[in-house]
């Protein structure tokens, strides 16, 4: 007989790890796991389940056998004898309950414990739903009942306080179209834009998820939230968004709105290279081809400045003034976007304090001034009024340094848990899991143990 005791039910108990369950011995199973068998231990189990009363009547014996998590890496199948029992108060309506306690409650086949570790293993493990009821042997529906139990109970209700948020849209999917019955008009039914809320500054990820790319969208979430919470924003970071602007006038009017100095400095790329694409054309009536002047340069454009040695410094400058006109106008494009990195360069940091107006006023002007001697570059004109349109956010920028970083690195994530789920076809699914992954590290630095 293969039986293998524990020196003591007390240590066998502890080792198993529910809480009102006694094992009174083990087995191997021979197939490379352990039988426990077990007998309730908490009184409190005698309680009628409706009147609350105890029994003392006995009706008889039941074995179940709850799933529960491994034990010492090998798994474990447990024989519980619960007793069934007789509910003796008149006035009940039950007339008889069987034994059930919160490590197991009735009528389930699972373990708190375990339904507790499959949660977890998705919510604060970065397991995806399929790797969690394999490694837990659970199905999947039963293990997305888990996940959504656990992340009910780990995420919060309410959006945290934060003084910054920012705000920005991701992709993922495809839109989703169904036909009205009625009008027979083919109408949206899922949108592949979501437009994410995140902490600019705390760290604390995402707190919510909207479907749309729409200033209603953005009004409608923000109006939602607890009026507490909307008080205590002073500014919202996002990218060079006009119907975002207006709904954050609408939803946050005391907020003060900051231009994202990533996009900023995209738009000028932006500029530079539809500008450099033109004039090519104009000077050589194609396409730059290899052995061209302005191809041999075109990756030193996109280049900061400090970041080119004084020989490639020169070679760019050379080379384009001895393309002639269009090629000294390429050139003072790219010098208006180096103007350009030059004011975003004063904003507040760690290392940096705060610029003064006279600092912040010298460095628009220089380029505002290099604009406007090449005023008959319409590319140049155009980010010089988008700078206009847009100066009071990109000054909040340069007082604070808020930025909108922290929607980039959560939609990174966000698309990193899609990939690893093969997709999703539920929105309301995708929401909470990419909640779940971007607060991931927050929470666990909140609750460490």
């Amino acid at each position: 007989m293969n039986t293998h005791d524990t020196p003591t039910p007390e240590a066998a108990t502890l080792l198993l790890g529910l809480e009102g369950v006694s094992v009174t011995h083990v087995q191997d199973d021979k197939a490379g796991g352990s039988t426990v068998y077990a007998t309730t231990s908490d009184d409190s189990a005698r309680a009628c389940p409706s009147c609350g009363v105890f029994a003392t009547r006995l009706k008889d014996y039941r074995t179940t056998t709850p799933r529960h998590l491994p034990c010492g890496g090998r798994p474990v199948s447990i024989r519980w004898r619960k007793t069934r029992w007789y509910c003796t108060e008149d006035l009940c309506t039950r007339s008889s309950f069987t034994e059930a306690i919160p490590a197991v409650p009735a009528r389930m086949r699972t373990t708190t414990a375990l339904r507790q570790a499959a949660g977890a293993a998705i919510c604060d493990g970065a397991r995806t739903v399929v790797q969690a009821g394999r490694d837990l042997g659970l199905s999947w529906p039963t293990t997305w009942r888990c996940f959504t139990d656990y992340a009910v109970r780990a995420l919060p209700q309410d959006p945290p306080a934060s003084e910054a948020i920012g705000i920005d849209e991701i992709r993922r999917g495809k839109p989703v179209w169904e036909q009205h019955p009625d009008t027979q008009r083919w109408e949206l039914a899922a949108d592949p834009w979501h437009i994410g809320f995140v902490d600019a500054i705390g760290g604390r990820g995402l707190f919510g998820q909207v479907e749309g790319r729409n200033a209603a969208s953005v009004t409608a979430w923000l109006s939602a939230q607890p009026q507490g919470w909307k008080a205590r924003i002073r500014y919202v970071a996002i990218d060079l968004c006009a119907p975002f602007r207006a709904a954050i006038g609408r939803a946050l009017p005391h907020a003060r709105v900051v231009a994202d100095c990533f996009h900023i400095v995209q738009l000028a790329q932006r500029f530079l290279a539809i500008l450099r694409r033109r004039l090519t054309w104009k000077h050589y009536g194609r396409r730059a081809l290899k052995g061209d002047a302005v191809y041999d340069v075109r990756r030193l454009l996109r280049r900061n400045a400090e970041d080119l040695s004084a020989d490639q410094r020169a070679f760019l400058q050379v080379t384009l003034e001895h393309m002639g006109t269009y090629g000294q106008q390429i050139y003072a494009a790219w010098q208006a976007k180096e103007l350009l990195r030059d004011l975003l360069g004063l904003a507040v940091s760690r290392t940096r304090v705060a610029p003064d107006r006279s600092a912040i006023g010298a460095a628009r002007y220089r380029f505002l001034a290099h604009v406007a001697d090449h005023c008959r570059l319409p590319e140049l004109a155009t980010l010089a009024q988008t700078l206009e349109r847009w100066w009071d956010p990109v000054e909040a920028y340069l007082v604070t340094g808020i930025t909108n970083a922290a929607s980039e690195g959560n939609n990174r994530l966000i698309k990193l848990e899609a990939r690893n789920a093969f997709g999703f076809r539920n929105r309301a699914n995708q929401r909470l899991r990419s909640r779940c992954a971007t607060t991931r590290r927050s929470r666990r630095e909140a609750h460490p143990h």
